[in-house]
C-alpha cells in the first residue's frame, strides 16, 4: 500500500494523547542553605556530624520511599489489568470465529497486532486490494449528532449505530499504473472520498495531477465509477459482515494488548 493510502489511515485512526511524567526534584540539602546564610550555623553539635552523613540520611528515606511507591503502584495495575482481562473474558458478547458470507470473493489477511485488515482477490487479469478499518471518529461524530433534540425525535437510538468502515482500494493491472479509492462505508452505502491514478514507481509524486474532488465530478461519472467497484466484489452488502469482523477484532487485539502489557509489568 503506498504512503499516501498510509496517511489516509493515520489521519482517520484514532490517537491518544500522551501521558507526560512531571519528576519532583528533589529538596535541597540543609547544608547547601547554610553556606548562604552564617547566622543560622548549626550548633557544634550538629555541625560535627560529618557532610557524608547528612547526605545519606537525607537520600535514604527517599529511596525507599520510591521503592515501596514503585512496587505498590505495580501491584495495583496488575490487579486493574487482571479485572480487565476477566471482563473481556466473560463478556456477554464473547470473542469468537466470524463466519465468511456465501460466495465472500475475498481472502482474509489478518495479521495479529494491526488495526487493519487486507481482502484480497485476482479477477480476470487484476489485483484487487482493499485495506479495511474501523473509524470510530465517525462513530463519535453521530453520536455527539444524536444528542440533539431533533435526532431524539427521529427516533435514532445510540446502541443502534454503527460506526464507518474506511477502506483503501487498489486495482492493479500488471507493473505499469494502479487505482486508488479511498471509502466509507456503513450500512446505507458505499461512499467515494477520493480516486486517483498512481505510478508505481512514485506512488506519492508532489506534483501529480490527481482530478477534481470526487464530489465535484459528474454525477453519472460517479455512478459509473461505485459500479466499477461492486463488479470487483466492493459492495454495500459486505458492510455487516465487515462490522461483525472489526469489532471482534478490536476485541481480540485488546485482550491480547492486555496480556503483553500484564507479561511487561510482571518482568
Amino acid at each position: 500500500m503506498s504512503s499516501s493510502a498510509a496517511a489516509f489511515l493515520v489521519r482517520r485512526a484514532l490517537s491518544a494523547p500522551p501521558v507526560f511524567l512531571r519528576l519532583r526534584r528533589p529538596p535541597s540539602l540543609f547544608y547547601s542553605s547554610l553556606a548562604s546564610s552564617p547566622s543560622s550555623f548549626p550548633s557544634p553539635a550538629r555541625a560535627a556530624v560529618p557532610l557524608s552523613s547528612a547526605r545519606v540520611s537525607s537520600f535514604t528515606p527517599l529511596r525507599f520511599a520510591s521503592s515501596s511507591s514503585k512496587v505498590s503502584a505495580d501491584d495495583t495495575l496488575k490487579r486493574v489489568i487482571d479485572s480487565e482481562i476477566d471482563c473481556v473474558v466473560q463478556s456477554d458478547d464473547p470473542i469468537r470465529e466470524v463466519d465468511l458470507p456465501d460466495g465472500f470473493p475475498f481472502e482474509i489477511i489478518d495479521n495479529p497486532g494491526d488495526q487493519t485488515v487486507v481482502l484480497k482477490r485476482e479477477l480476470a487479469g487484476e489485483t484487487i486490494e482493499a485495506t479495511v478499518f474501523m473509524n470510530y471518529d465517525e462513530e463519535q461524530d453521530l453520536n455527539e449528532d444524536d444528542d440533539d433534540d431533533d435526532a431524539r425525535d427521529d427516533g435514532h437510538d445510540e446502541s443502534s449505530i454503527k460506526p464507518t468502515i474506511s477502506l483503501v482500494v487498489t486495482i492493479q493491472k500488471g507493473e505499469g499504473p494502479f487505482l486508488e479509492f479511498c471509502c466509507n462505508f456503513n450500512d446505507d452505502k458505499l461512499e467515494i472520498e477520493s480516486m486517483s491514478i498512481k505510478k508505481r514507481d512514485d506512488p506519492d509524486a508532489q506534483n501529480a495531477y490527481e482530478g477534481p474532488e470526487f464530489s465535484d465530478l459528474d454525477e453519472s461519472l460517479q455512478a459509473a465509477l461505485r459500479r466499477y467497484l461492486e463488479a470487483r466484489g466492493i459492495k454495500r452488502s459486505m458492510y455487516d459482515f465487515l462490522h461483525e469482523y472489526m469489532i471482534n477484532k478490536d476485541e481480540r487485539e485488546y485482550l491480547t494488548w492486555l496480556k503483553n502489557m500484564k507479561e511487561f509489568i510482571e518482568k
